[in-house]
């Protein structure tokens, strides 16, 4: 069995809720930067929208993780999926309803684009979904719980996998429904119906991982519950004593946790400047179509699922996380560095440094911040490093946006340049390891 020794808990029901969630993402990511496009918008708009979510998830995401400390991971679990069920409900009003121009727009910040309904309804569905998107952080705490200090790794790379799965299915699923019937129309419909069979899985299948939970005193109180008061697990307070509360400051104190949210942040900012320029690149320069885009993903995220199952296994059994993230951030950057080239014969060559890469150096980031986190602090740990994550996909989905547009595939080049950082920076990890 997948899950902690003793613990009694499966791990497979949170990977199938992983998974579901990854494929309800990735299902729009083949078109949405042609629907974008057809609503009006351009380039920047289309990482603004991109950014809508990160944005919101900024606030929400060290909530939810909070809660999920002191309510249980499967309630906040429940309320996350829930928020993207209807934000799928949202997204899809986008499509229905007439393109009505609200404002035309030209100016040297922002560029040429239409302000349209369909797109300011986009704006909100993603919003929706940014604010109650703690599920990441909250899954990542959820498996902390459940796993045992020797297992941590391997299992945080079966995350992986099924991250990767979701990610070669949705937009395989997406190629061939906009070939079939309706072109985007029925993208959303799948995502609306795996979302809630999503829903269904965390109400009925998947059980809490806390024996126990932190409790605080005034619950009515906005303060505390933002706030809140952290008691030892299954030791309440009875006289009213004071008691430590957890905040930024308090997580910035846990040793070496600083260190490991910086080079989070890093890895996510260079990825989402890919992930802004991607699609754009692909677009205008090599002219694909929702085809070619989903194509494209699949090829990607199945050697990603390879090199994250047997591939990373097999090595996290020999060498330590943080050399694995040294050696992954070495090869990730070779791909950044073969996509400048704009040739499309290298942007697959490149996909296969992006799945060695990624797939040895993002498990073993996520078992280190899990290790150094520690079972007490573990959801608000993962929350604020969502908050991380949040504010580097703001500015690599908005720049990204804005960079392309002036640097064309040059834009890669930036995102090899913050991996390589990362590359440096995670020589001090091995210190770490030792000390």
């Amino acid at each position: 069995m997948l899950g902690r020794r003793g613990s009694g808990i499966s791990l497979l029901p949170l990977l199938m809720v992983n998974f579901i969630g990854t494929l309800g993402f990735s299902i729009v990511l083949p078109f949405l930067v042609f629907l974008v496009d057809r609503f009006g918008g351009n380039s920047i708009i289309y990482g603004i929208i991109g950014a809508t979510y990160p944005v919101f998830q900024l606030v929400g995401a060290p909530v939810l993780g909070r809660w999920s400390d002191i309510y249980g991971r499967k309630k906040i679990l429940f309320l996350s999926q829930l928020g993207t069920l209807l934000s799928w409900f949202i997204f899809l009003i986008a499509l229905l309803i007439p393109i009505t121009t609200l404002m035309e727009i030209d100016n040297n910040i922002l560029g040429s684009f239409n302000l349209t309904v369909p797109l300011l309804i986009l704006f909100v569905a993603r919003a929706l979904d940014g604010i109650t998107g703690g599920n990441v952080s909250v899954a990542n705490a959820y498996l902390a719980d459940i796993t045992s200090e020797e297992d941590r790794s391997k299992n945080y790379g079966w995350m992986s996998v099924t991250t990767n799965l979701g990610l070669i299915v949705g937009p395989a699923l997406a190629s061939i429904l906009s070939a079939i019937s309706y072109q985007y129309l029925s993208p959303v419909f799948a995502a609306i119906i795996i979302s809630f069979i999503g829903t269904l899985v965390i109400l009925f299948i998947v059980p809490e991982s806390r024996k126990c939970v932190y409790q605080f005193e005034d619950k009515t109180n906005l303060k505390d519950v933002f706030g809140y008061e952290q008691r030892e697990c299954g030791v309440y307070s009875s006289g009213g004593e004071k008691v430590e509360k957890i905040g930024f400051k308090r997580i910035l104190k846990i040793n070496h946790i600083p260190y490991v949210l910086l080079l989070y942040f890093l890895i996510f900012l260079g990825f989402n400047i890919f992930y802004t320029a991607f699609p754009l690149h692909a677009l205008n320069l090599l002219e694909w179509q929702v085809s070619d885009m989903g194509l494209y993903f699949t090829v990607l995220s199945s050697m990603m699922m390879f090199v994250e199952g047997p591939v990373f296994s097999n090595a996290a059994k020999v060498y330590s996380d943080s050399f694995l993230v040294v050696i992954g951030s070495f090869v990730l950057g070779i791909n950044f560095l073969l996509l400048v080239t704009g040739s499309e014969i290298l942007t697959y060559i490149a996909a296969i440094f992006f799945a060695v890469g990624n797939g040895l150096m993002w498990p073993s980031v996520l078992s280190i911040l899990s290790k150094f986190a520690g079972p007490k602090y573990q959801g608000a740990v993962q929350g604020f490093a969502g908050s991380f994550m949040s504010l580097a996909s703001i500015a690599g989905l908005i720049f990204g946006g804005f960079l392309y547009g002036y640097l064309s595939t040059g834009t890669f080049f930036i995102s090899a340049v913050i991996i390589y950082i990362v590359f440096v920076l995670s020589f001090r990890l091995l210190g770490f390891k030792k000390s």
